[in-house]
């Protein structure tokens, strides 16, 4: 429990002060073309970094966990050199083709709309590589169970990046948020190095790195397709009025940030402790442990539902009604939060469900689950989108988030870890 305050905590005063980045932006840029352009950015490399680096995680903590000191370090530096090799020629990529492809995804923006989202788009994907890195970086002080300093070292980041946005914004614009948000993730990458130890020449022939690949395809195969749920939002969002994808991106990035904490203080440091409870064979251990937390988030997320939906207008009115955030603005926010609530409940004990899935290994059956409600859920959500507009694709996007959930219960319950 003395864990669970102390990570719940650090994540909490993290996001909070992220939140902050992204509050000061809005609030004095004011939800319009400029910050849709940012935030819309920011889509590609968070899709490539759920895609490669969220997966790596969901690998490396259970191939990690347990295993002595010696042979984790060759492994960390062995993983560390390959992600860092991928994303950086990935970004490379990305970044020169930028004007090509970026336009495709905001078909809603006007020229000068699409111009500055590739601008801003090329600057987060610098950034991207750092955050990729720092996914390794993390699974090794996961691993060893040292969750603590993995999670102040955002702090620290963050807070400098945020008296410097202070600094900045003002004089240079929009353009700084971005900069200062690359900049955010190369300061964090230093902060974790200790995490590698001392540098060894990489054993990129390791069984650990074969395992990895083995385990890490099928998620990379599913979540491509799956985790391509961001694009589709910006796409539709881009054709809505100025201002909305702002809106629904702060929404997504509230219930995000408050899921993230639960993550970070429940779910994380159960993939450690579920995976030696399989590798000791502990089915009554790992059953009791999977059911305690899902009830703990269950109960969290719910309850935060019912505080959304009873004080929350007056909340967002305090948090970021200030500056050119307007009350209509403050309004509509509250109720794409109210119809995101599926989202809330679904993603926090979704995490719960999933982390017991990786942690014995198995890959394959919550990705294919999730391929295959995404290819159901996809027309049906455009659909909602063009009749009943923003209020549609939240409704659509709850939904989904709740089936997962119950198809992930149901099928942990019928494995045999169970």
């Amino acid at each position: 429990m003395k864990q669970t305050i102390q990570l719940g905590t650090l994540s909490a005063a993290n996001i909070g002060i992220a939140f902050l980045f992204q509050w000061y932006v809005l609030t004095q840029l004011g939800p319009g073309m400029e910050t849709d352009a940012l935030f819309a950015g920011m889509t590609l490399p968070q899709l490539v970094l759920a895609v490669i680096s969220g997966s790596l995680m969901h690998v490396l903590v259970p191939l990690l966990a347990g295993e002595d000191e010696d042979r984790l370090r060759h492994d960390a530096w062995g993983f560390f050199v390959l992600v860092g090799g991928l994303f950086g020629l990935l970004a490379t990529i990305l970044y020169v083709t930028a004007p090509w492809w970026i336009p495709l995804t905001v078909p809603g923006f006007n020229e000068a709309g699409k111009v500055l989202t590739v601008e801003l788009t090329r600057i987060q994907m610098i950034g991207m590589v750092f955050a990729a890195i720092n996914g390794v970086q993390w699974a090794t002080y996961h691993a060893r169970q040292q969750f603590v300093w993995a999670e102040f070292t955002p702090i620290l980041a963050s807070a400098f990046a945020l008296l410097l946005l202070i600094w900045a914004l003002p004089r240079y614009g929009v353009v700084a948020a971005a900069w200062i948000s690359t900049l955010r993730m190369a300061l964090q990458t230093l902060l974790l190095a200790p995490s590698m130890g001392q540098p060894v020449w990489p054993d990129l022939r390791s069984p650990a790195i074969s395992t990895a690949w083995q385990r890490i395809k099928p998620l990379l195969l599913g979540t491509a397709y799956y985790k391509t749920d961001p694009l589709v939002d910006r796409f539709l969002l881009s054709i809505a009025s100025s201002g909305s994808l702002s809106l629904y991106y702060l929404a997504q990035q509230i219930y995000g940030a408050v899921n993230q904490v639960l993550n970070k203080a429940i779910s994380a440091p159960l993939v450690p402790l579920l995976s030696k409870l399989h590798k000791a064979g502990d089915r009554d251990g790992f059953r009791r442990a999977y059911h305690r937390k899902l009830l703990q988030v269950a109960a969290l997320s719910f309850a935060g539902l019912l505080v959304v939906g009873l004080f929350g207008q007056t909340m967002l009115d305090l948090l970021v009604g200030h500056g050119n955030v307007s009350a209509a603005n403050v309004e509509e926010l509250w109720w794409i939060m109210i119809w995101l609530g599926g989202v809330f409940v679904g993603g926090g004990a979704g995490q719960i469900c999933s982390s017991s899935f990786y942690a014995c290994g198995d890959t394959i059956t919550p990705t294919r689950m999730s391929m295959l409600t995404y290819t159901a859920y996809i027309p049906g959500k455009v659909a909602a989108f063009y009749l009943w507009g923003v209020t549609g694709l939240a409704i659509a996007t709850s939904i989904y988030y709740m089936t997962n959930l119950s198809l992930q219960v149901y099928l942990l319950e019928k494995k045999q870890i169970l």
